[in-house]
């Protein structure tokens, strides 16, 4: 997950203002009469804009997905716009802001990316078309979207996203390297540790145990393993803190753990044979088989933990849309979050499907080319998403820099100092 520095408090007021008059000319605000009711059909010839991050396979996967969308849709058209990576999408989102009418009728985006578009009532309230039994479902139940998935896509309580393109964190091991030296694979952090200390004095130090590729997500998890939510309440020097610190960076100075430091991802040291096993996103398994080849086996597990982070982006819809557009805008989600749609997604692009029907669909979980479908059902059933609040985002990203640097004095020998100077950085950042 990434997030670049959000807008301005006084210019977010002056957005609002801008947002409201713009809306009000064009009769499309969300709390207008002419935009609040849904349509029951698409009785005219409509045009959906869509800013999405999505390329290469996971971008001819969802032009095909719109073309069999259209053409069961005839008066609706989608105009697929990308925008770049996420923080080109990001950074697109704040500075069209500023002209509210410039936005799309839908967007990706991390619903921290938005906090302040739904303070300045930019975004509609989806709940009103989840309900709906002619665009939508009736009920949310009726969705069939994961609970925890369609949570994580709220903001303050309402429910402005549905989940999209989604992936958890999932252990990836050497197969064969496991089995050569008689380590189980771990289900616990406990055991991942013992595994990794293992590996390491077997292969006389040449093979690092294990690592991790996000470190926003370790810390976040680790705590929340702890019972401890994402909140400016943390204390990053209290003693759960530093339990969590303290494991990664002891085993990093002892040498059976590592980062994946400037090679940004473990999939490549992994593929080299220079670590044994590393957590990561289930959505980068393509990479992983790409890199390793035929040189050994690899394996997939759920993550060694209670809780796992749910990754990836929702689609959210702006309020500057006509009644019209978000019908069908509301039609076009619900297509590609349905059971057909979502298992052909998942099994192109390697994100998990975000139905239940989907994930548990033969076509899907009995997978020939993936390994991630049969582990999902464990590996998902405790989820977390960073707590969508003021500043949220800001501190989960700067958790990232901040355990670099503690980690990168463990290498060197007391890194409790880093740990200090970390909490000066986790408390301001809940300040910005």
């Amino acid at each position: 997950m990434k997030f670049t520095r959000k807008i301005a408090v006084t210019a977010i007021a002056a957005l609002a203002l801008l947002g409201t008059a713009a809306c009000s000319k064009n009769g499309s605000s969300s709390s207008s009469s002419s935009s609040s009711k849904i349509p029951a059909k698409i009785t005219k010839k409509t045009t959906v804009v869509f800013w999405h991050g999505m390329s290469r396979a996971q971008e001819s996967t969802l032009k095909s997905l719109t073309s069999d969308f259209e053409k069961k849709n005839p008066n609706v058209t989608v105009k697929l716009q990308y925008q770049g990576q996420y923080t080109d999408l990001q950074a697109k989102i704040n500075s069209t802001l500023q002209s509210p009418n410039n936005l799309p009728t839908i967007t990706q985006a991390y619903p921290g990316w938005l906090w302040n578009a739904a303070k300045s009532k930019m975004l509609v309230d989806l709940k009103p078309y989840i309900n709906d039994k002619n665009v939508g479902w009736g009920s949310a139940s009726a969705s069939d979207i994961n609970t925890d998935l369609l949570s994580g896509a709220t903001i303050n309580g309402t429910q402005y996203g549905i989940p999209f393109n989604k992936s958890v964190e999932v252990l990836v091991y050497n197969k064969t390297l496991l089995d050569k030296y008689g380590v189980k694979v771990p289900k616990t952090m406990a055991e991942l540790r013992s595994a990794s200390e293992e590996i390491y004095k077997k292969s006389n130090h040449k093979v690092v145990g294990a690592g991790f590729d996000s470190l926003s997500n370790y810390y976040v998890l680790g705590m929340k393993d702890k019972g401890i939510n994402l909140s400016s309440k943390v204390n990053f020097t209290g003693s759960d803190s530093k339990s969590v610190i303290n494991y990664y960076a002891k085993g990093i100075k002892a040498g059976y753990f590592r980062t994946a430091g400037s090679e940004n991802y473990l999939s490549g040291p992994f593929a080299n044979e220079k670590v044994a096993m590393f957590i990561g996103t289930s959505a980068g398994e393509g990479f992983v088989k790409k890199g390793v080849g035929s040189k050994f086996t690899y394996g997939v597990a759920p993550r060694p933990s209670t809780y796992n982070m749910q990754q990836g982006t929702d689609i959210y819809m702006f309020s500057h849309a006509s009644a019209m557009q978000k019908a069908a805008a509301f039609k076009y989600i619900k297509f590609l979050v349905s059971k057909s749609s979502q298992i052909k997604w998942a099994n192109k692009t390697g994100y998990i499907p975000v139905t239940k029907a989907a994930m548990n669909a033969p076509a899907y979980k009995s997978s020939k080319t993936s390994k991630v479908p049969a582990q999902l059902a464990k590996t998902t059933k405790h989820l977390y998403s960073v707590p969508v609040t003021k500043d949220s985002n800001a501190a989960y990203g700067q958790l990232n820099t901040i355990m670099q640097t503690i980690f990168a004095q463990a290498q060197k020998g007391n890194w409790d100092s880093a740990i200090t100077a970390g909490k000066a950085k986790f408390d301001s950042s809940w300040k910005q």
